[in-house]
C-alpha cells in the first residue's frame, strides 16, 4: 500500500489574534509530490472556529464536516463539539478508521483532536501537528516565547522552517486568522 505523507499545520493564540496554517504538499510515498497547493486549513462555523488538518486529504475533508456538524449541535461551543467528535472518531465502525489529525481553535479555546478519542489543549498557546509538526513546534516556541511577533508572523516563520527542514513540508503556506 502506498503511504501518503500530508502536511505539516501548526496554530498560535497570542493576544487577540489565533492563527493556523499549514502547507501545500501532498507527498506519495517516499519520493514523489502529488500536490504543491493542497489547502488544509480553513475557517468554519459562521467564521468563528479555525481548523486544520494533517493525514489523509479524504479522510480530514470527512472528519471536517463531522465537525461542523457537532459545532452546530453544540452551540459553537468548541470544547462540546471536539469531544463529540472525538467520541463519534473512536465509537463509530467507519469514523475509526479515518487517518487525520485535526487543530482547531476559537477565540477562547485551541485543541488537538485525534482518533483516538484525545482532546488536548496544549501547556502553551502554540501547537503544530502533521509529518514537519516537530519541526514547526520547535520554531514556533522559540519564537513565541522570546520574540513579540504576531500570531500570524509566528505560525508563518514556524513553517518556513518546518518546510526547510521536514521533505514533506513545502513553502505554499495557507493561513486563516480570527
Amino acid at each position: 500500500m502506498v503511504e501518503f505523507h500530508a502536511t505539516t499545520i501548526c496554530a498560535v493564540k497570542r493576544g487577540d489574534d489565533v492563527c493556523i496554517g499549514g502547507d501545500g504538499q501532498v507527498t506519495m510515498g517516499e519520493t514523489a509530490i502529488m500536490k504543491n497547493g493542497a489547502k488544509k486549513v480553513k475557517k468554519i462555523y459562521k467564521n468563528t472556529v479555525v481548523s486544520g488538518f494533517a493525514g489523509s486529504v479524504a479522510d480530514a475533508f470527512s472528519l471536517t464536516e463531522k465537525f461542523e456538524s457537532k459545532l452546530d449541535e453544540h452551540g459553537g461551543n468548541l470544547k462540546k463539539a471536539s469531544v463529540a467528535l472525538a467520541q463519534l472518531w473512536r465509537s463509530d465502525k467507519a469514523a475509526r478508521n479515518l487517518e487525520a489529525l485535526m487543530i482547531v481553535a476559537d477565540k477562547k479555546d485551541l485543541l488537538v483532536i485525534s482518533g483516538n478519542g484525545e482532546v488536548i489543549e496544549p501547556d502553551q498557546p502554540f501547537v503544530a501537528i502533521g509529518s514537519g509538526g516537530n519541526y514547526a513546534y520547535a520554531a514556533a516556541n522559540a519564537l513565541y516565547n522570546n520574540t513579540d511577533l504576531d500570531a500570524e508572523s509566528i505560525v508563518r516563520k514556524s513553517l518556513e522552517i518546518a518546510a526547510s527542514i521536514c521533505v514533506y513540508t513545502n513553502n505554499n503556506i495557507s493561513i486563516e486568522k480570527l
